[in-house]
Parts: structure tokens; sequence; C-alpha cells
């Protein structure tokens, strides 16, 4: 007979599995761990009867699958506060962008810092998710935009999600916008193909390949290339798509079958129908949203009408979504896009997981999946996406270990 390494009775568990009961809700229920993963879950009065190591009562608070932000751009110097004030004062996203900065500011002072530098004020901001729930994190390069930055801000994300215990996944985004010494998008896209990106993967330091498309940026037409390679190398692709514009961003995602397309506010009918039917995972960025006070919404209810998942994230960045919490993220895909409390937590589960090619091992209750496990101290799990600035956080298991 097996033994239990470690047993949770007397909780109440929201597993997330699809095609449950509400939230995939088990009422005085228990679970347990062994080796890291789930070996069983249930109503506690069929718990078998093995040998247990430790048991915990957790008194009638709650276990739901640890939180997973799936897009983030939280390693970068610097802060845009004064860019934010300037969009107070009137000025466009794509102004500030013109005249200079935007991304490039932070590219520059990002390139500016070094190691230690970069770890430091990196790894205070991947805490903050860790508080709240957070065990996996999506983390982007892009603010390099050259070999030496892009390497040194991939290796700071590997190295923050090990000293801390966090599973961060990497994607590589060396486009996201053209540097200043690179005169032409065609010649600035060469050189990510032929020099950075086949660099990165031999250092083995992505998982994934993003790009954005935008007017600002790139042209569908101007990702494709980059896309084509990487698509040969095997790697799997991410966009940022039709925030500001419908840029066919949709459709290229779905072109390549990426795992997600993010933003979407302006996709149009076509864009949805093509990710529904390469199973891309729409990534809402609510933050984003908030802070360029857009007024265009994504189209959930044509997402939902196509049965596309719907997965949401912190889009921490210094420029349009300052923030470092996925649980605000929630609240405002709520009051922001009506989105429900239920589906605001398979945002960031379930959905969030699936966005990462990870829901194999995580982001639902079950067994045989990681035991990657958040303990709350509340009545249901709608609060999560109700309450603002009030953690209820009790405890976080990752791989059934409480960090």
């Amino acid at each position: 007979m097996s033994n239990f390494d470690l047993v949770f009775t007397n909780t109440k568990i929201a597993s997330m599995q699809s095609n449950k009961t509400p939230y995939g809700i088990i009422e005085n229920a228990a679970l347990a761990i062994r080796n890291g993963k789930i070996a069983w879950f249930g109503p506690e009065k069929e718990l078998p009867s093995h040998e247990i190591k430790e048991k915990q009562s957790l008194n009638g608070q709650w276990i739901t699958p640890a939180l997973i932000d799936c897009h983030t751009h939280l390693v970068f110097s610097g802060n845009r506060a004064t860019e934010f004030e300037a969009r107070l004062q009137g000025k466009s996203y794509e102004e500030i962008a013109m005249d200079g900065g935007g991304i490039m500011s932070t590219v520059n002072a990002t390139r500016n810092a070094n190691f230690s530098s970069l770890m430091t004020v990196s790894e205070k901001r991947l805490q903050c998710l860790k508080n709240e729930g957070v065990a996996t994190v999506e983390i982007k390069s892009g603010y390099g935009l050259d070999l030496e930055t892009e390497i040194r801000m991939l290796e700071v994300a590997k190295t923050i999600g090990e000293k801390n215990n966090i599973s961060v996944t990497t994607t590589f985004l060396g486009a996201h916008t053209t540097p200043p010494e690179f005169h032409e998008k065609r010649k600035y896209i060469e050189f990510l193909c032929d020099e950075v990106l086949p660099t990165v993967c031999d250092l083995k330091l992505i998982d994934a390949i993003d790009a954005y498309c935008e007017k600002i940026a790139f042209s569908a037409a101007e990702i494709t290339p980059l896309f084509e390679h990487a698509t040969s190398l095997g790697i799997p692709i991410k966009l940022h798509a039709d925030q500001l514009s419908d840029c066919q961003g949709a459709e290229l995602a779905a072109q390549f079958g990426a795992l997600s397309a993010d933003h979407l506010e302006y996709t149009n009918a076509s864009g949805i129908k093509a990710l529904a039917e390469a199973g891309t995972v729409a990534v809402l960025l609510p933050g984003a949203f908030l802070t360029l006070q857009e007024q265009r919404k994504p189209p959930i209810g044509k997402l939902r009408s196509h049965n596309i998942p719907i997965a949401i994230a912190s889009d921490c960045n210094p420029g349009t979504s300052p923030m470092c919490t996925l649980r605000y993220a929630m609240n405002l895909a709520s009051t922001l896009f009506q989105l429900t409390p239920e589906e605001c937590l398979a945002g960031v589960t379930r959905e969030a997981a699936k966005a990462l090619n990870m829901i194999e091992t995580r982001g639902t209750i079950e067994v045989g999946k990681r035991a990657d496990i958040a303990v709350w101290d509340i009545e249901h799990p709608n609060e999560l996406s109700y309450w603002l600035g009030f953690n209820q956080l009790s405890n976080l298991f990752i791989q059934g270990q409480e960090v």
C-alpha cells in the first residue's frame, strides 16, 4: 500500500476542472500528495486508509490550483512614470512611442543594467506575484533588442524562478520594436532570425517566441519570416495581437497554430473564427486596457460563443500595465470585461495553463498533476475576483512543498 506524504483534511476544493460542478467544488474534502504530485482528492469520508506521513487540517479553508500568470514582462530596469503622467495630460501611447518614449526608454535602461541590478528589481516583482498564490509565471524578453541584453534578460528570468522556487517559462520577444541601430525593420528581423534566435535556442533559454503585431511595431507580413524560422526550430508561437488596431494579428496567430493570442481588443469576426479553428487561447490583459484608458473591449461574447479558452494575465510591464498583481487583473476582467468570477479563476488556472502548453501538469486539481496548490481563507472562490487589496492566501505549495 502506497503512503501519502501529506494529506489536507477539513477543506473545500475548487478543482477548476471543466464540465464539472461550478468551480469543480467538492465540500467536506481532503487532498493527498505523494512525491510532489496530487495522489488523491475527494470527499474526506472516502479518503483511502493509506499510511500518512503528515496530516494538516485546513479548518474549512479552500484549496484551488495555484495561480498562473501567463503573460508578463517583469524583467526590466527603470520605470515610465513620466510617460504615465504624460498620458494623463493628453498624449496617446502612439504619440509617446513616436517621440522616442515607450518601449525604447525601457530598452535603454535595461541595456544599461548589469545582471545583479536586473536580478534585484525583477525578483521583487516576482515576489509580489508569489505572495498572491502564483506558482507559474511566463516572462518575456524584448527590452534588450540586441543579443547581449536579450540573453541577460532571459538568464535573469530563469535565475529568479530557480531562486524563488517558482516555475518560470520564458518567451523570446525580440520583435517588440525596432531598435535605433536598425533603420529597416526587414534588416532587424533578419538579425533576429540569423543571430539572436539561434543563439537563445542553443543556450536553451526560451520556451516560446512572441512578437508585437501593431502599426507602431511590426505588421503580420514583417513577423511572418520570424515565425516561419521559429516553427522550423520547433519553437511554440505566441502573439501580441490587435491591441490598438486590427492588424490581422489573430489570423497570423492562428496561421502558426499559436498557443495564445494576447490583448485582442480589435480582433474581427474572421480573426475569432481563425483562433477557434486553431485551438489558440485568448489571453486578456485588462491592466493595459485600464492604463491606456481604452474604450474598445475584447469581443468577449464572440470568444465565448466560439468556445475559445479565455485566460487572464497581469501583463506586468513598465509602460502599459505597471502592476504586479494577478488578483487585480482578475477583478478588472470582471469589472471591465464582465467575465464571471468563475471565468476569472479559470483564466488564471486552467486556461492560463493551456496558454503555456502546461495543462497536462498543472492548472486544475487532478490526480497525477503537480501539487501546485493555493490555500485560501475565504467563504467562496468568487471572493478571489471580488476583493481589492485584501490577500486571503494562507499557504502556497509548489510540488507539495510549502513556499
